[in-house]
């Protein structure tokens, strides 16, 4: 896990520049920095790569980056978990090793196989590479996005980076803000923000996951796609979806802990964390610790699950708390570092945790993320699922309906706040509304100081119903924001995440499994809940709540203290979005409402992004 970053064009950035770039990155890369300069073909090409490390497999520094080796060089961010796999392969036609890192078996695929290497490897990454021999530079990021990697293309140059800050530096200037990406952040929230390809700075854009981009020169084309998930379900039983969705998650699990470092668990309440921490210590007899967050608000508290996994796993366990005190400065550090508004105040809570398994010593955090968008685990999955088995029991008379709509009652609906997922039967009769998504968005849009309003909308990845819906969220929704805000949390303490959920394998094996067995008896997420059997307490993992890291606003937030209203209600340039007046208005309505919370956060972590935008890049 590191920092990258680097450019190409006609001239290669001063020393000033570069120092000033990777200084940026000394989070993500505490243990080692280093860059180099390359010309790049006949026409005068430079390109330069700068890298900071983060010593996760093989912590000698012959392992430093950038790297090079049989006239490639990279600098590459991330972890290749099979790569001792592809080590043996890559000995026996011909390759050796000098190190005994997964960066050095990256160089040698690539001079094996060339971008067809990408499809023999698993985990997460992002790099740059230089093939001096053919004159190129490739930018690659992983399947799913795990790793991020900016592209910004100013005056002939192509800059390109792990953070936004870091691209800046390099350029020697800052990119404007995208108001119109923070708009749609604060009327239709963070789902939004992956949907048109912007970022909240113009002119700067993410390569997409799964894709990989060779150029000889600064112009940009179409980057190209080595990986594309599909939704193809084939005959099976319920047993052998259970047998190999549960040897394939085990088998992600055991590859996500190679590391030459301790390897420490986020546990939260729910059945994702639960699941993971249980895999590594009883199935894998990993020597596991366990890193929580405790919220006061009932509705949060999962104390009682977290004890109850705690003493089933006899691990370590260390427990933080949330607390107001503190809130608006820690705030001011994160969203620094994010380079953009946090998503939500569960992201803000996640930051607590990586800061405590960095104070712990740790330099790798296994999570729960992708859990959700892989075996189903939001409210509206399981309403979209009952719309599907209720179209299949009208030719079906073996599904009986009615009983799977008590289930439902019994279990995952007894828990739904969203007021249009409290009707069982909103998709059977409107598939396609997704006012549950865009809830209270006209409330928003009307605290705006002028005119903005976009609908919501999908893309169409299949043509079920519930898969499209957690296509979308893998790949442009919440995925892409989840693993944006687990990267900037976890590398703001120079810690690497971990996501086994998010497995080729694992993931393409689900998307194969026929819909019906996704849930079952009112649990949501049950292959998960079946592949914990015998390992999780069933008072967890057949706990009908959903439950995940989280907190309420006014845990953090004292909308009764002067000050704070003060400080939310100051001139700033967040007042050129939002109506002063309604906004005042608003902070004394009632914020037990999801949707209102939410737009709080979203406003104050809007606010303080817009505020620091005036500093200039050091």
């Amino acid at each position: 896990m590191c920092g990258i970053a680097g450019t190409l064009g006609q001239v290669a950035p001063d020393a000033g520049r570069i120092e000033n770039a990777l200084r940026t990155m000394d989070r993500r890369g505490p243990d080692a920095s280093g860059h180099q300069v390359l010309a790049l073909g006949a026409d005068g090409q430079q390109a330069a790569l700068l890298h900071t490390r983060l010593s996760i497999i093989d912590l000698d520094p012959r392992a430093n980056q950038p790297l090079e080796r049989d006239g490639l060089t990279v600098a590459y961010n991330g972890e290749i978990y099979n790569y001792l796999e592809l080590k043996a392969e890559l000995e026996s036609l011909g390759h050796a090793f000098e190190t005994t890192s997964d960066t050095e078996v990256l160089l040698a695929a690539w001079r094996q196989w060339g971008p067809a290497a990408l499809d023999r490897m698993e985990g997460m990454w992002a790099f740059a590479l230089i093939d001096t021999r053919a004159g190129t530079l490739t930018l690659c990021r992983d399947r799913f996005g795990e790793k991020p990697l900016y592209l910004w293309p100013k005056d002939g140059t192509l800059y390109f980076a792990s953070e936004i800050k870091t691209l800046a530096a390099l350029a020697g200037a800052r990119p404007a803000v995208n108001e119109t990406q923070v708009l749609r952040y604060l009327t239709l929230g963070y789902k939004s923000l992956y949907k048109s390809g912007d970022t909240f700075f113009d002119g700067v854009f993410e390569l997409p996951p799964s894709t990989y981009l060779t150029l000889t020169s600064p112009a940009l084309h179409q980057p190209e796609f080595y990986w594309q998930l599909k939704h193809i379900p084939r005959p099976m039983s319920a047993a052998d979806a259970l047998e190999e969705a549960r040897e394939r998650l085990f088998r992600s699990v055991e590859l996500r802990l190679r590391a030459d470092v301790p390897v420490a668990f986020c546990l939260s309440g729910g059945v994702d964390s639960a699941t993971l921490s249980a895999i590594a210590a009883k199935k894998l007899g990993a020597d596991i610790h366990c890193f929580s967050i405790i919220d006061s608000d009932e509705r949060y508290d999962e104390s009682a699950n977290i004890k109850t996994m705690v003493d089933a796993l006899n691990c370590d366990h260390h427990v933080t708390h949330t607390s107001p005190d503190g809130f608006f400065e820690r705030m001011d550090d994160l969203i620094a570092y994010h380079d953009a508004p946090v998503a939500t105040i569960s992201y803000y809570v996640h930051s607590f945790l990586s800061q405590a398994i960095h104070d712990a010593g740790y330099k790798v955090a296994v999570s729960g993320s992708g859990a959700d968008e892989i075996y189903t685990g939001y409210y509206d999955h399981y309403s979209m699922w009952l719309a599907q088995m209720w179209r299949r029991s009208q030719i079906d008379p073996s599904v009986d309906f009615e009983t799977l709509l008590a289930d439902w009652k019994g279990g995952f609906g007894a828990h739904v706040q969203n007021p249009l997922l409290q009707d069982p039967m909103t998709f059977v009769r409107d598939p396609d509304q997704r006012g549950h998504i865009t809830l209270d968005q006209d409330v928003f849009e009307s605290l705006l100081a002028r005119p903005f309003h976009e609908d919501f909308h999908e893309t169409e990845f299949t043509r079920e119903l519930l898969r499209n819906r957690m296509m979308n969220e893998l790949f442009a929704e919440a995925v892409p924001v989840l693993l944006h805000e687990d990267d900037c949390n976890s590398m703001r303490w120079s810690v690497e995440n971990r996501s086994p959920f998010l497995d080729r394998h694992l993931t393409e094996f689900l998307f194969n499994v026929p819909s019906e067995y996704l849930m079952g008896h009112g649990f949501a997420k049950w292959l998960l809940r079946q592949s914990g059997e015998g390992l999780v307490p069933d008072a967890v993992r057949l706990d009908k709540r959903k439950r995940g890291f989280n907190a309420s606003i006014n845990s953090l937030v004292d909308r009764g203290n002067p000050e704070t209203r003060d400080r939310l209600l100051a001139p700033g340039p967040i007042f050129d979005l939002i109506d002063r007046d309604k906004f005042t208005a608003f902070l004394d309505d009632d914020m037990t409402s999801n949707s209102f919370s939410k737009f709080l956060f979203s406003f104050i972590s809007a606010r303080i992004f817009l505020d620091q935008q005036g500093v200039e890049v050091q």
